[in-house]
């Protein structure tokens, strides 16, 4: 039963990518998933109460899937920048993270100004324990795991979801080469 939840789940969360991707989170109805999954609109809120849940376990399940959770930590910093630039670089790139930019931008706000959704607690989660494991070996700053990682997440977050807006000045390879550059300064330790 459980796998037959579960492949029921992804294919909704499957369907909605497409949907969303096609039309858009306001353009995009419950009806419209369920269509295009080949299931009743009432299979669908045996899952989700509505749309709106259904939108964000999609989101949370696109961005928690590009965390490296698995990745042994890197052995330097230069490596846990790396690793970073890369999971933030995958993120950017994501066909759902440029269709809700182009015409969801709203959501995009209240996720930076009114509240941390499930995957941005994932995401720190993931970052605070790199930087514990880092500062375990020196390659990261002394301090507050917890709030070295919210920092982290602000800077990655901005350069995420802002990199459009410089792209005449920073080009993908120069967007990934300057937030190397500003997360390695910050998390560098201290040379005293």
């Amino acid at each position: 039963m459980a796998d037959g939840a579960n492949a029921t789940e992804t294919a909704i969360l499957d369907a909605a990518l497409e949907e969303v991707l096609a039309h858009g989170i306001r353009r995009t109805t419950a009806s419209d998933i369920a269509r295009r999954c080949g299931i009743a609109r009432q299979t669908l809120y045996r899952y989700w109460p509505d749309a709106q849940a259904i939108f964000a376990a999609l989101v949370t399940r696109e961005l928690v899937a590009a965390l490296p959770t698995g990745a042994a930590h890197p052995a330097d910093l230069a490596g846990m920048v790396d690793l970073l630039v890369e999971t933030a670089d995958r993120i950017r790139r994501m066909p759902l993270v440029d269709r809700l930019r182009d015409t969801d931008p709203e959501l995009f706000a209240r996720y930076i100004l009114d509240r941390l959704g499930t995957s941005q607690r994932a995401m720190h989660a993931e970052i605070a324990r790199r930087i514990a494991a880092g500062q375990t070996t020196g390659a990261v700053r002394a301090g507050d795991p917890v709030r070295l990682a919210a920092m982290v997440l602000l800077i990655t977050q901005s350069a995420v979801q802002s990199a459009p807006l410089v792209a005449e000045w920073l080009p993908a390879d120069a967007w990934r080469a300057e937030l190397g550059a500003a997360l390695r300064g910050y998390l560098t330790p201290d040379p005293r």
